[in-house]
């Protein structure tokens, strides 16, 4: 029985093995779906482009002095910099389609049952960077940006350029959309066997002291609050982490247990 389940599997490998042409020629079809998702996008939300200019501006604009302004020093810094606002939004609005072709060019190296996790994949890695996304603009950035501009006085004002803040912005929030996929990338390190529950269970010490140093890096902010607002958050996706593989490997154990 084992041994003709084992036949079956190893035939719908080879039903579905591409060759190296077939794998560029899927890689191109996916590359040009993505981009042609993500010109659509970047689009409609270059003509919105003042209304998401209100909206990546306002975490700033609030904490700002009276009368204090973003400003612009190159002639074609604006128009460059609200094209990279187009298309950092676009990327947000597009990322599950991505995700989704991503998923679609990985598919023909999986087995069939591993295939239905491309669904729940991406649904949960999108809600994940999004949640990350939301959090770093209502949370982390607000206090970030009202420490910045406090050294503002009698003697400093504050003249910043737009560009400069949008840079900023981006790497903060791209940081925390990234940080937040942590227990997905987990979920799949269990599945490859590389971790599992006891281990991480076993490493939490030096797991805490590693997302300080990640918290470090992934905030362009100097402060130690905005590193606090960003390990808190991982501290508590590592802790999912441990259920999402706990779970992962009572999964597997039962699908072991069925083939039995």
């Amino acid at each position: 029985m084992e041994k003709t389940e084992t036949t079956e599997i190893t035939e719908t490998n080879e039903e579905h093995k591409m060759s190296l042409t077939e794998h560029l020629v899927e890689l191109r079809k996916r590359l040009t779906n993505s981009l042609i998702a993500l010109g659509i996008g970047f689009g409609v939300c270059y003509y919105y482009k003042d209304w998401i200019f209100d909206i990546v501006t306002r975490p700033l604009t609030q904490v700002l002095p009276k009368n204090s302004y973003l400003v612009y020093t190159g002639l074609t810094e604006a128009f460059f910099t609200y094209m990279k606002v187009a298309f950092f939004a676009s990327l947000i609005i597009t990322s599950p389609f991505i995700l989704y072709q991503i998923w679609k060019f990985i598919v023909p190296g999986l087995l069939p049952k591993e295939r239905k996790y491309v669904v729940p994949f991406v649904i949960s890695s999108s809600l994940l960077f999004i949640t990350g996304v939301l959090f770093g603009y209502f949370v982390a950035l607000p206090p970030a940006f009202k420490f910045f501009v406090s050294f503002n006085n009698q003697y400093l004002q504050a003249m910043l350029s737009f560009k400069d803040y949008l840079s900023l912005f981006v790497t903060f929030l791209l940081g925390f959309g990234v940080s937040f996929e942590l227990p997905i990338f987990m979920f799949f390190l269990a599945k490859l066997g590389i971790v599992n529950a006891k281990m991480l269970s076993k490493q939490r010490r030096y797991a805490i002291l590693v997302i300080f140093v990640v918290a470090a890096i992934l905030t362009p902010s100097p402060d130690a609050l905005s590193q606090v607002l960003m390990a808190i958050p991982l501290m508590f996706l590592y802790e999912v982490s441990i259920f999402v593989v706990k779970f992962a490997e009572k999964k597997k154990v039962n699908v072991e247990a069925n083939e039995k």
